[in-house]
């Protein structure tokens, strides 16, 4: 017995004296390959077309999307409570059961037969919405946060490749059928994602040094959380609104990329390689982030970042047809810049904003109120393409979406950049002004002292 504890305490001290490098690699990987994992039991069924499959006269695949969909967002607006309060004891039980309710899902999908089957996919993304939220949760608050959420973040652009290249893979390899191929690749996925919650509860907590550097996070309840959005409404609603249109612009490209290009002119694997690259360029980016310790000039830069991309995503909107890019380097150029700017305030633009200005919460509450809207938005467009406008081509669809989706979100990201900078100005101001009226309070209570000495002398 006292053997097993002072291993249990040896080891503790091991991991709290563990160098950050060391860390970095630990955690940073396993944080990737967990959302990986997230997305493998989520996304394979996109690389699926479903041809001539119709419900109520629509098409099968966005009656699908749809309604996973509609589950996930369902799960965002719970996780604004729920993530917002959640605590560190309760995440590994919610990871396992989470990845249990999904795997569940997309065998239902299998088994029940079409069109019937379209409801288990509501739960699957049910299941699903708050992963990202929980495991950024074992994250936050830490020096090394910058560079941990960018390998976490970079999951998004990396898995969502790999999980339509395994999902064409099983489809055209294995020969698997379209609705028992997501089963398959879940079934894979879900005992890997119950041992990465394992071994994320074996993190160390925040140090000291990290209190000091990113505040220490806390829970949020219902009060607290409005009275933060009232506090900062206007630069909020800007990036709200912005990474509505940005999330949109993704799923829209993530979820239908075979009805947007032709994916006959490309390898099964293309999708993976494309968004390796890209993933590579994104870690590279971060990195050179994290080392800017001015949270001020770090959240500029992100905000620069983005409104070029999404500048990049205009013009490939407007003149892409014109440039005669082939099929992998537009692939390319869409991924990279949409990910640039949608990661960054998934992963590092709010863990640098808490510290920035000193704010009593957690990144959560930000990511899974901004995801909430995101989709929202997403679900909007998905039924009115299919209700108002059932006949525009897909490729000419998202390249008019990307010039106005582009061009608003840069005037977005501009405004925010002076918002911050002029709110920054504003408490640098107030705290010049009081440790001035400090300083001249003492100096003067120090001459009062003086000449009442003096005048008691003189008597």
């Amino acid at each position: 017995m006292n053997t097993g504890i002072l291993n249990m305490q040896r080891l503790r001290t091991l991991k709290s004296n563990m160098p950050d490098w060391m860390f970095v690699l630990w955690a940073g990987g396993t944080a990737l390959l967990s959302y990986s994992l997230v997305y493998a039991l989520r996304k394979p069924f996109t690389a699926a077309e479903f041809d001539g499959l119709e419900v109520a006269g629509m098409d099968y695949k966005i009656i699908v999307s749809i309604i996973q969909l509609v589950g996930y967002v369902c799960a965002k607006l719970l996780g604004i409570k729920f993530i917002s309060e959640l605590k560190p004891g309760t995440r590994l039980k919610f990871i396992i059961g989470s990845a249990a309710l999904s795997e569940a899902s997309l065998l239902a999908f299998g088994l029940l037969p079409a069109p019937y089957n379209i409801f288990a996919l509501f739960f699957n993304g049910l299941s699903l919405g708050c992963m990202w939220g929980v495991i950024f949760s074992f994250l936050e608050g830490r020096r090394t946060t910058d560079i941990l959420a960018s390998i976490m973040g970079v999951s998004m652009a990396l898995s969502s490749g790999v999980a339509k290249s395994l999902g064409l893979y099983a489809l055209n390899q294995l020969h698997v059928s379209e609705f028992w191929m997501p089963a398959l690749i879940g079934a894979f996925a879900f005992p890997l994602l119950c041992l990465m919650g394992w071994m994320m509860t074996k993190f160390p907590a925040p140090t000291a040094a990290d209190i000091a550097s990113r505040t220490k996070r806390v829970t949020l309840n219902g009060h607290q959380r409005w009275q933060l959005f009232v506090k900062f409404m206007p630069l909020l609603i800007m990036l709200f609104g912005a990474n509505l249109l940005l999330t949109v612009q993704r799923d829209i490209k993530e979820d239908f990329i075979v009805c947007i290009i032709d994916v006959s002119t490309v390898s099964s694997w293309a999708f993976a390689y494309l968004d390796s690259i890209a993933t590579l360029v994104l870690l590279a980016a971060f990195a050179l982030l994290s080392a800017v310790s001015n949270h001020l000039r770090s959240l500029c830069l992100i905000l620069i970042m983005s409104a070029i991309g999404m500048g990049v995503i205009a013009f490939l909107g407007a003149e892409g047809a014109a440039l005669g890019l082939p099929t992998t380097a537009w692939l390319f150029l869409q991924t990279l810049c949409i990910d640039i700017a949608y990661l960054s305030f998934q992963t590092i633009f709010f863990e640098r904003f808490i510290a920035c200005f000193k704010v009593k919460g957690n990144v959560g509450f930000f990511i899974i109120t901004i995801d909430f809207v995101g989709y929202l938005g997403t679900l909007a467009l998905l039924l009115f393409k299919e209700f108002q406008a059932p006949h525009i081509d897909w490729t000419s669809f998202y390249n008019s979406m990307s010039v106005y989706i582009g061009i608003i979100c840069c005037i977005a990201f501009v405004c925010s950049i002076i918002y911050i900078i002029h709110r920054d100005y504003k408490i640098t101001g107030v705290r010049v002004i009081s440790l001035k009226r400090k300083s001249g309070s003492v100096t003067q209570e120090g001459n009062l002292s003086a000449t009442r000495q003096k005048e008691l002398t003189t008597a």
